[in-house]
């Protein structure tokens, strides 16, 4: 029996996003994702895209109209290759990326020091969760807003056939520094998927 199809023929949605511990963890994010972010949240000045991969964001940032900044650990063919957001001392204006799933607090520290003015992370929501994470980030410094998916974002390995539904919830955290103290949550209206895949 083939155990990618459920009883009923329809696709499994896929399990986990399964992430490369020792490598370099490469998961293109779907343009739409980006668009909902910036249909929402206004970036005044340059944009920093620090973890690039292929560009699949940056192109979708360059429709703000500001001028973007590509890089990445990995050189995968675009933006700028071999920077190491964790140890950089590069500062922007905003910063928006998907960080390496097995990166994603290092990546909210440097972000945080970074970012003059925006720093936004696409990461499960369930991100919000854990002891350490309250102590060593949302204590100090939460983020301004969270914007929830009201539709599942499903990540592939470039290059890979896309099939079935994701199961894991994301969210945009967005740091403001011009924002007041607080964190508000929000929601994307669906149609995004739809509209801009």
């Amino acid at each position: 029996m083939d155990a990618t199809y459920n009883l009923n023929g329809g696709f499994k949605p896929t399990i986990k996003r399964f992430a490369d511990l020792d490598g370099p963890d490469f998961f293109p994010t779907p343009c739409w994702a980006t668009h909902a972010l910036i249909d929402n949240e206004r970036f005044d000045g340059d944009i920093w895209e620090s973890a690039c991969g292929n560009g699949a964001m940056s192109d979708v940032l360059e429709l703000t109209g500001n001028r973007v900044e590509s890089s990445d650990l990995h050189n995968r063919g675009y933006g700028e290759g071999g920077v190491d957001f964790l140890a950089t001392q590069r500062r922007a204006a905003n910063i928006v990326t998907n960080p390496p799933y097995n990166a994603a607090e290092g990546f909210v520290q440097s972000g945080l020091k970074s970012a003059e003015s925006k720093f936004a992370l696409l990461l499960r929501l369930a991100f919000l969760e854990g002891a350490n994470r309250q102590r060593t980030i949302f204590t100090d410094a939460p983020p301004s807003r969270v914007w929830v998916f009201s539709e599942r974002i499903t990540f592939y390995p470039a290059g890979a056939i896309q099939k079935g539904t994701g199961t894991t919830a994301y969210a945009w955290f967005v740091w403001d520094k011009n924002a007041s103290n607080g964190t508000e949550l929000k929601w994307f209206k669906p149609g995004y998927k739809a509209r801009y895949s």
